[in-house]
């Protein structure tokens, strides 16, 4: 096996002149793809990890969440013993009445008084709040002061957030005098929240830093603003809709115990910073002689810069662009995308079709999966291996597949019409599964770091998402008639504040796993629309891996191909469409009942199509009229355009078309 490490910087120079030229010129006739891939040229260039504040000793591990009574808004505070209550908490709610000052975590004490100097001064006396770092090598997170908006109203501060320049500077003044009163210090600028903290050795006090959300502002200010604080917006609304600073620290303190981190500005960010806190790439040391601390590379940690590959670079990278341009093929390892045949003569005879969507496919696959933490190499006649992170070049076009399901190595279900880069997922499944022979792989990009890269970001994820399904009724081993009935009316909370906030965090947390993932190639920047920048800005982070994310959806479409193939072998019933977790099947009755393969025991066969909210299992989107289904594929259109037209029950939904949405075959 031979690699070979080439310069990076020199086929980005290539890639972008034979742009230009182009641009400048008639185009010419496209090459003929190459029966082998070109040699690629990686980047080695890494930036310096950004010094962050070391740590001193260890600290206590996150304290489970307290219980949340299903009748108090005002409380989530069980009582606690001395030996029992958690050192920090954090989050906590601010509020007043003609009493005083409440708080929803008895322990953390009140401020003395009502003015905003009293304020800042209780923020500045080393209040019990922070989030426990997850890692040894990790950093504590700042504890969250959540205000309502009496207290707002008694601190003196506008109850909406100015609009103009002039008010606003008004305000930063009044806040920046009040805190430096007692040596604190505030973020520049003046928004629904706010970084509060003191420095090491400045007069008033400890070191001090605590984040305040103001909780009556969150939706205002600025398009940056509101974005970045858009997921705790939604954390904060109550059962009817309005911000409330008890509901958002309460649902903030369950957030921190099932995941270990603070919610991020977007559930994307949240996924990365969740996976900088199980597996942090940064350590400190400190000098023996000197004393002084400074900031070292973890081993085995994601290296910064850009690291991408030609055949997997994402859409916007100019590598991908060039190889675009010379009409040669880059990675397409994505979910199924609106596959469908015909219905046979059996499938079209039945009333039905149900549709079973997959839940938390990527979470399914992605705690043991390889994946590549250094960079990929460039190898000719590689050594097949299915341990290690790789793309291979490989032609699948000769070999047989089930007729009746997608082909297992396209996003488009159908046969591929030539070789092409394929993640280590697809070609073994391929081998083990179909026979494909990969002793004749000419070329492949390989890890020269593989390791299980997300298998503490998953577990905490995975515990969190089963846990907020669990107080809503659902959990692993459920009689599949239970799981069901208790899926047709989990989201009904009407009432009940547990399992309101149970149903908001298991959303949160799909979307954190969903956009971390996304995150890996994070070509979305429209608000940086010069490329240069892009690439200074966004694919030299070490959280730019475009590889990864075809690697982890080329093993959450295995996965379902797996589990759809052993279901065909055992009961003759396959998929008629596909579109990415959604699964169509015929059926005699609206229910997905008749699709299971049961055992001896009466429960399904392991590895068939199985009911359950558990990461790999299926729930019950839909149930189609099968007539629908055949009207709308002799008009083109995918039966996925029907999913929300109709119940479980196969009765009709009202529900208004956007011919933009209709999803075609």
């Amino acid at each position: 096996m031979k690699c070979t490490p080439q310069s990076r910087e020199a086929e980005i120079r290539r890639a972008k002149l034979q742009r230009e030229q182009r641009s400048n010129a008639t185009p010419p006739a496209a090459e003929a793809t190459p029966s082998a891939p070109a040699p690629a040229e990686p980047i080695r260039h890494r930036a310096a990890p950004r010094p962050e504040a070391p740590y001193r000793g260890r600290t206590p591990s996150a304290p489970r969440r307290p219980a949340v009574s299903p009748r108090s808004s005002r409380s989530s505070t069980p009582t606690t013993t001395a030996a029992t209550a958690p050192s920090r908490w954090p989050a906590v709610a601010l509020d007043t009445d003609a009493d005083g000052w409440n708080l929803d975590i008895d322990q953390v004490p009140p401020p003395a008084g009502g003015k905003l100097t009293d304020w800042f001064a209780w923020l500045g006396t080393g209040l019990p709040l922070r989030v426990e770092r997850i890692h040894d090598a990790g950093r504590n997170g700042d504890g969250i002061v959540c205000l309502s908006a009496a207290a707002v109203k008694k601190l003196g501060l506008p109850a909406a957030l100015p609009t103009t320049d002039k008010a606003l500077a008004q305000l930063h003044k009044k806040l920046l005098t009040a805190a430096a009163s007692v040596g604190m210090e505030l973020s520049e600028e003046v928004g629904p929240t706010v970084h509060v903290f003191r420095r090491k050795g400045a007069a008033g006090g400890p070191r001090t830093s605590v984040r305040i959300v103001i909780t009556p502002w969150l939706g205002q200010g600025t398009k940056k603003q509101q974005a970045t604080n858009e997921q705790a917006a939604r954390m904060a609304r109550d059962t009817s809709g309005q911000p409330d600073a008890f509901t958002l620290a309460r649902r903030i303190r369950a957030f921190v115990s099932d995941l270990g981190i603070a919610p991020g500005a977007t559930p994307a960010t949240t996924g990365m910073l969740l996976l900088d806190a199980v597996r942090p790439r940064v350590q400190w040391v400190q000098d023996e002689e000197t004393g002084e601390w400074a900031p070292q590379q973890r081993e085995g940690a994601l290296p910064s810069g850009d690291t991408t590959i030609p055949p997997a670079a994402g859409s916007r990278h100019p590598l991908t662009h060039a190889l675009m341009d010379k009409n040669e093929a880059v990675c397409q390892e994505e979910d199924y995308k609106l596959w469908a045949r015909r219905p046979t003569e059996a499938e079209a005879a039945l009333p039905y079709a149900v549709v079973a969507d997959t839940c938390a496919s990527y979470l399914a696959v992605t705690e043991t999966l390889p994946l590549p933490a250094g960079p990929l190499e460039y190898c000719t006649n590689p050594a097949w291996d299915n341990k290690v992170a790789a793309l291979w070049w490989c032609d699948f076009t000769g070999v047989p597949v089930d007729e009746l399901l997608p082909h297992p190595a396209t996003f488009n279900g159908e046969a591929p019409l030539g070789p092409d880069w394929y993640a280590t997922s697809t070609v073994a499944y391929m081998v083990r599964e179909y026979g494909y022979d990969p002793a004749g792989i000419p070329a492949a990009y390989i890890s020269t770091h593989t390791v299980p890269l997300l298998k503490g970001w998953t577990g905490r994820l995975r515990t969190g998402y089963k846990r907020a399904y669990a107080e809503l009724g659902l959990y692993d081993g459920q009689d599949p008639q239970d799981f069901l009935d208790a899926y047709a009316r989990h989201k009904d909370t009407a009432g009940d504040l547990e399992k309101a906030d149970a149903l908001l965090l298991a959303t949160l947390y799909k979307e954190v796993y969903k956009g971390g993932i996304g995150k890996w190639t994070d070509s979305a920047r429209k608000s940086i629309s010069d490329d240069e920048e892009w690439l200074e800005k966004v694919v030299a982070t070490w959280h730019y891996r475009p590889e990864l994310r075809f690697m982890i959806i080329a093993a959450a479409r295995i996965a379902a191909h797996r589990r759809m193939r052993k279901t065909f072998k055992l009961t003759g019933r396959a998929p008629f469409a596909v579109n990415v977790d959604a699964w169509f099947y015929a059926t005699a009755e609206p229910s997905p009942l008749e699709l299971l393969v049961l055992g001896d025991n009466g429960k399904p066969v392991p590895g068939t199509l199985r009911l359950g909210i558990a990461p790999g299992s299926a729930k019950h989107e839909s149930s189609i009229p099968m007539d629908a289904v055949i009207e709308a594929m002799d008009k083109r259109e995918h039966p996925a355009r029907l999913i929300h037209d109709y119940g479980t029950e196969g009765n009709p939904l009202a529900r208004q078309h956007d011919d933009k949405e209709k999803p075609q075959p």
